[in-house]
């Protein structure tokens, strides 16, 4: 475990108090489950462990809620403190570093304050975002950056969106944040969501029948907090009520939890949202117009359609001006085909799943 700010090896640091956060044990990567919509960020996270300061600095992990960045930002803390007990590694959230910044003000400490975050050795800041319109925080913050990028030290950085779409953050932060890699952690696919659920299921020692978790995986789709918390659900009422998880029991249990996640994700909330986003008139979706600027983003909506909700193809196809199922079908691949060879698309795409998914 990396040491905490309460660690009195050296003695610069005794009379140094800051409020910094305990590096989770249970985070590593050897539990984190892995699938297209996360490989890259664990991959570039290993990297960064075994190579403190010289691969990807800083590396920059965004996406929404729930999506694994935090396990990814303790495992490569528990990493580096397994492979150099000597090293100084701390975990901070956003937050605190700037409640930090603004007690040392109050009582003249900012010296204090500066020095010990100069002298990690690895620093990790989780929710970046929360620097937004705090100048005076993002202007310590620039400076500690560039002296630790200085000294060959490693910074992980973690945030809610892209480092560009961060506002009111200073450019100067945005250039630097985009110096090193940035990688998104998306949704887990249906695969993933699965394998989550079997994985959590089996640590503790719960038999999750294929059909049961694949139910669950189908339903809740937006991130691994809620689909963890499902299966609890499950979990506890099939021990309230003594009896086996069964495909029945399921759908009672998370009955309510289905509803209002289906009132969420809507065909006719993703319609609006992607029109919203391309700036095409809603109407256009259920026309026959074929133009790119209106196919493309009517793809783009249906291939949602088809993946964040539970319609049939034929539903799918009813909602879009009456198109058959055939039609949708072939949408869905062109849009998986475009998000392979177009970034532009990828990026498109994966943005409004976001937004739709919270």
């Amino acid at each position: 475990i990396a040491k905490s700010s309460t660690t009195k090896k050296k003695s610069s640091r005794k009379k140094i108090v800051v409020n910094t956060s305990p590096i989770n044990p249970e985070f590593k990567f050897d539990n984190f489950v892995q699938g297209k919509s996360n490989q890259l960020a664990k991959a570039a996270s290993i990297q960064v462990s075994g190579n403190i300061g010289k691969s990807y600095n800083p590396l920059f992990i965004y996406g929404g809620v729930g999506l694994g960045k935090t396990h990814l930002m303790h495992a490569i803390g528990n990493t580096v403190s397994s492979h150099s007990p000597d090293a100084y590694v701390v975990y901070i959230h956003a937050e605190t570093f700037v409640a930090g910044m603004v007690s040392a003000l109050q009582h003249n400490t900012i010296d204090t304050f500066k020095k010990y975050y100069r002298s990690v050795n690895t620093l990790l800041i989780d929710d970046i975002q929360f620097f937004a319109g705090k100048e005076r925080s993002q202007e310590e913050f620039f400076h500690t950056f560039n002296a630790l990028l200085d000294n060959h030290c490693q910074i992980v950085l973690t945030s809610d969106r892209y480092p560009k779409e961060i506002p009111k953050l200073d450019e100067r932060l945005q250039s630097r944040f985009g110096w090193g890699l940035s990688v998104a952690v998306e949704p887990p696919d249906l695969e993933t969501r699965v394998a989550i659920l079997k994985k959590k299921a089996n640590e503790m020692d719960i038999c999750l029948a294929d059909e049961v978790a694949f139910f669950i995986g189908k339903r809740i789709r937006s991130n691994v907090r809620e689909l963890e918390g499902a299966l609890r659900r499950v979990i506890a009422t099939s021990n309230f009520k003594g009896c086996q998880i069964t495909l029945e029991l399921c759908k009672e249990a998370l009955k309510d939890l289905i509803a209002v996640q289906d009132r969420i994700i809507s065909i006719d909330n993703i319609q609006k949202t992607v029109a919203d986003y391309y700036k095409v008139k809603l109407t256009d979706f259920l026309s026959k117009k074929r133009s790119r600027s209106i196919a493309r983003p009517r793809q783009i909506a249906i291939a949602l359609s088809k993946e964040l909700t539970s319609h049939s193809l034929p539903e799918i196809g009813a909602a879009f001006g009456g198109r058959d199922h055939s039609t949708v079908i072939h949408a869905c691949k062109k849009v998986e085909e475009l998000r392979q060879s177009d970034m532009k698309i990828e990026e498109d795409y994966s943005r409004l799943r976001r937004m739709l998914s919270g």
